[in-house]
């Protein structure tokens, strides 16, 4: 039992150094000004446009590949799917962030579940008590409206489930399933912002992002998913919050 702990460790400490290695490797080609110099988010724009047509499986592959890692390590989504309809568009940036997710998303849980499970039991058991008890009646079910109204940080909400010994089918597919439509939303206002940027060699103003099609309906949606998701959760658990 002490070994099996040593080892749990010791492979956290080795989870932690290659978090931290990622970390440097992404900012020592990366910087704020990349992301904040309009001029220079178009070139990269036109680069990455050249790569992904001219290598249009291998740049799905790698992005699969770098949803896993970032979700594994970092455990939080709101960049990728931004990322994912900036360069591959609506349709097939949809796809590929929602199964990289689901598949980061799942990979995390299982680490999680093999060394975090007693100290995510310490820390959440008492305080979604509540959830646990929904999810005797129908995992499959409950575990899409959990995934679907959120309300929990990504990371806290992908390792959680921990506490519902969820199968792990039920955990993938749920989460393909209760994820889709807010990254579906999100992919298309990353593919709204590529628009922006293609039809403008000058930055524009932010009214006049506000005013395109391209950003305010996503914007829009996503505000009615947040006021559906809050009203719902408010629903869902007003039982419990009352007791």
């Amino acid at each position: 039992m002490r070994r099996l702990k040593n080892i749990k460790i010791l492979l956290s400490i080795i989870y932690i150094f290659i978090i931290c290695i990622f970390l440097w490797y992404f900012f020592s080609f990366f910087s704020l000004r990349d992301f904040s110099s309009y001029e220079i988010i178009r070139e990269n724009q036109e680069t990455l446009n050249r790569f992904k047509n001219a290598n249009i499986v291998l740049s799905c592959i790698f992005f699969l590949i770098f949803c896993c890692v970032w979700c594994l390590l970092l455990g939080f989504g709101t960049p990728i799917f931004l990322v994912g309809g900036f360069i591959f568009g609506k349709w097939l940036g949809s796809v590929l962030v929602i199964i990289g997710l689901t598949c980061g998303a799942t990979l995390l849980y299982l680490l999680g579940d093999f060394f975090l499970k007693d100290l995510v039991k310490q820390k959440f058991q008492k305080k979604f008590s509540y959830i646990i008890d929904k999810f005797k009646k129908n995992e499959f079910i409950y575990f899409i409206i959990y995934r679907l109204i959120g309300g929990i940080p990504f990371a806290i909400q992908n390792l959680l489930p921990v506490l519902f010994n969820i199968k792990l089918k039920i955990y993938f597919f749920g989460t393909l399933v209760g994820l889709s439509p807010q990254l579906f939303i999100g992919t298309t206002l990353g593919s709204g912002i590529n628009n922006i940027i293609t039809q403008n060699t000058k930055p524009p103003s932010f009214f006049d992002m506000i005013k395109s099609p391209d950003i305010y309906l996503p914007i829009s949606a996503l505000i009615l998913i947040f006021i559906l998701a809050f009203l719902f959760r408010r629903k869902f658990f007003k039982n419990d919050q009352t007791k």
